[in-house]
């Protein structure tokens, strides 16, 4: 993350009334990926299923994005099998593949509540990911609390760091940004997964809030174009190696997560491309 020293603007900093999402979206490159991003959503949105079928493309992204979700903390199912399976209370990764379904569902019923109290939908999202356990579900792990994320090597920030990042990106979210809802969702995503606010699930959740914001801005208000599924298809190393990008809080690294996200949003898009083409075969 950013530091004072570091020329790459801060996004947990609004100093003099600056908004340092757009300075961000300023960064060389992003605006390439903004617009290849808008562009390929706005053709999936024209695809003539949508005028028609809409709701079945809506629950194919979303069983598509939970699986991709998952297959990202671990659990690398077939889709197929996340279709059929109905019983999720088995192994862990069974319980990984429920949990991220399970996100998937809640994350439509908080867009009202985002933009007004973020921190109160992070605890949500954890609540709900982490169904199986008790012990600190729902609340950012406190001091000497271990961490399970096993991807995610990054260095640990401590809890008093993590309680004033999570107040500093509450705060960017209520204020609101000018900027790109792609830079927005990519910073959201970023930094929720690099500081693994909680015990357990950050994967997860961190990929929900991202679906949050890209749904809630306007960009995919049907919730079509699964992310999660890009970042999967992507790869875990690639997927890695973006956020350590982020975590280093350079313009580089920065400017080469947000568009490791927009190509993420743009895979997203062809799985539903292709699910509506799949529709309209079988219409014909």
């Amino acid at each position: 993350m950013s530091t004072p020293a570091d020329p790459s603007p801060n996004p947990r900093s609004r100093a003099g009334g600056e908004d340092p999402l757009v300075a961000l979206g300023a960064l060389p490159g992003v605006a390439d990926s903004v617009d290849s991003v808008r562009k390929a959503v706005d053709r999936v949105y024209g695809h003539r299923i949508m005028r028609r079928r809409s709701n079945e493309i809506t629950s194919e992204a979303a069983l598509r994005g939970a699986r991709g979700s998952a297959a990202l903390s671990g659990a690398e199912w077939a889709l197929e099998e996340v279709r059929r399976r109905t019983d999720f209370r088995g192994d862990e990764e069974a319980r990984t593949i429920g949990a991220a379904l399970r996100l998937t569902a809640e994350s439509g019923q908080l867009l009202s509540i985002w933009r007004q109290s973020p921190l109160r939908v992070l605890a949500r999202l954890h609540l709900v990911a982490a169904a199986d356990s008790t012990e600190g579900a729902g609340r950012p792990r406190l001091a000497g609390e271990p961490v399970d994320e096993p991807l995610i090597e990054l260095p640990l920030p401590d809890a008093d760091e993590v309680a004033g990042r999570l107040e500093g990106l509450s705060q960017l979210i209520i204020a609101g940004s000018a900027a790109p809802a792609l830079v927005t969702a990519a910073v959201v995503h970023g930094e929720l997964l690099s500081l693994r606010a909680f015990g357990s699930h950050n994967g997860l959740v961190a990929r929900a809030a991202e679906r949050i914001v890209l749904v809630g801005s306007g960009l995919d208000p049907k919730s079509i174009c699964p992310a999660e599924a890009g970042h999967a298809e992507q790869g875990r190393a690639a997927y890695v190696a973006a956020l350590d990008g982020y975590a280093s809080g350079t313009p580089e690294g920065m400017a080469a997560w947000i568009a490791h996200c927009g190509r993420a949003v743009e895979l997203g898009v062809r799985e539903s491309a292709a699910v509506c083409e799949a529709l309209q075969r079988g219409a014909a």
